[in-house]
């Protein structure tokens, strides 16, 4: 009989763990398990019940230790692009509707997502560019006559009208593409930079679109100064040096945002974790650092190591994972690999968030803009009418936020360099919650150590699971 074999613990179920944990509450005596797998086989489906036993840790074992605490949660999501609003108002209403609480409503019912971004004006993944103050070539509007959210009214605003309705602690963050042509260098919305003498007016055009979200009812709780400031290449895109950006918050967006009363946090640089140095750059900044809550990372290039770089350099400021897109080519679902990197390597790293790249695309992943779209980008879901396809971007972040609310804390989990990758939570209503990922292509058999006791559990390969005790 080995120490992990199956008749171990039905021997453990049936008497002995009844007697050590006599005292305490059955449904502390368990951990639930939800389970996806490599194969598809289990799909955030939960498994048995695994019983705690008393015991020395073994060497294989994840210690869960609640004693070590670090940041706060604020939330996991994805990105609600244009494109994503618009095919979801292409839904009937009850399907859109029973999507939405699928989505956003807490467990059991739902996935729980506590967290969303959303584009300021058009993005990449919308059918057509569109800022909030568009006018004809050779045209100026300083005094922002013209602005108006009548785009996003059609179809951004309504969705997440309803998804605050169901759910209404929603975290929203906002990242604008571009700003109108006519305030850019190359009067185009596609590179260019912004001019020096409309910073004053684009920090006011940010203000009222926050501000007009606020009237209908959807509060932004952080905006981005620029989404990718470094990559000219989307359409639309724009162009945001590091000490430009230090100067557009420190001497225009904060005190904007400041003078209107809002709450909405500032943060930085909003790109890859190739480049540091930007986000430092910003936060070194004494005007820009008043206003800046923190830097916001991508993981196209570099390592999410980054982020403990910059937040060891500045501990006061706030780190959030803004966006990476996640997809699964063919028949594979290599689902273990992207939790590893996104859900435990950012959270690992101080992030307080994850935010996945782009919540909803049809079956040709669009909608998407020409010449400097993204027609490779699929959704965490394919949205076809009303018919729904869940694709591993889905149950990436599905194995958080169904169980780490906002306001959950990452508590101490320590494993051998070799055991399987894992993060551990603690929920404002007391429950811990343990994320593995077995990266590797054999199965591993390990404890789960914690208090004193543990539990025995098997993890296949390429197998990602989610504890809950």
């Amino acid at each position: 009989m080995t120490f992990f074999s199956k008749t171990y613990r039905l021997m453990w179920a049936a008497g002995a763990a009844a007697i050590l944990c006599g005292a305490v509450p059955a449904e502390a005596q368990r951990i639930s398990e939800w389970l996806t797998t490599s194969d598809k086989a289990h799909l955030l489906e939960q498994q048995a019940p695994i019983s705690w036993h008393a015991g020395a840790s073994p060497q294989e074992s994840i210690v869960v230790d609640d004693a070590k605490t670090y940041q706060t949660m604020d939330g996991f999501g994805h990105t609600l692009t244009g494109g994503t609003a618009q095919l979801m108002m292409k839904m009937t209403a009850p399907a859109r509707t029973k999507l939405l609480h699928e989505l956003f409503q807490s467990a059991p019912q739902g996935i729980g997502t506590s967290y969303l971004r959303v584009t300021v004006g058009a993005s990449d993944m919308n059918d057509h560019v569109y800022t909030y103050d568009d006018l004809p070539n050779g045209q100026q509007d300083t005094a922002l006559a013209h602005f108006t959210l009548a785009e996003d009214e059609k179809d951004v605003i309504p969705v997440l009208r309803e998804i605050l309705a169901i759910k209404p602690d929603l975290k929203i963050m906002a990242s604008p593409w571009t700003a109108p042509a006519w305030m850019k260098e190359n009067g185009a919305v596609k590179g260019g930079s912004l001019k020096r003498q409309d910073y004053e007016t684009y920090a006011q055009y940010l203000v009222l679109y926050l501000k007009g979200m606020q009237a209908r009812g959807i509060r932004i709780d952080a905006l981005t100064p620029q989404n990718e400031p470094e990559n000219p290449k989307n359409t639309p895109s724009m162009v945001m040096t590091a000490p430009e950006e230090a100067e557009f918050i420190g001497k225009h967006l904060g005190p904007a945002i400041a003078a209107a009363g809002l709450r909405t946090k500032i943060i930085a640089f909003d790109h890859n974790c190739d480049h540091p140095i930007y986000p430092e750059t910003v936060l070194r900044d004494p005007d820009a650092a008043r206003y800046t809550d923190g830097s916001g990372f991508h993981l196209y290039m570099g390592d999410i190591d980054t982020l403990s770089e910059v937040h060891d350099a500045f501990p006061n400021k706030n780190i959030y994972f803004t966006e990476q897109m996640v997809v699964a080519r063919g028949d594979t679902f290599p689902i273990a690999m992207p939790v590893a990197r996104l859900i435990l390597g950012a959270p690992a790293n101080w992030s307080r968030n994850v935010l996945l790249w782009n919540l909803a695309a049809d079956p040709q992943n669009g909608p998407h803009t020409a010449d400097g779209g993204c027609p490779m980008c699929s959704g965490a879901i394919t949205l076809e009418g009303d018919h729904v396809t869940r694709l591993i971007a889905y149950y990436t972040v599905a194995h958080a936020s169904k169980f780490v609310p906002a306001g959950s804390v990452r508590i101490g989990s320590a494993a051998a360099s070799e055991m399987p990758s894992n993060i551990a939570f603690r929920t404002p209503e007391g429950k811990r919650v343990l994320i593995v990922s077995n990266t590797s292509s054999a199965d591993r058999e390990f404890a789960i150590a914690y208090r004193g006791k543990q539990a025995d559990v098997h993890l296949a390969a390429g197998a990602v699971a989610t504890y809950v005790w």
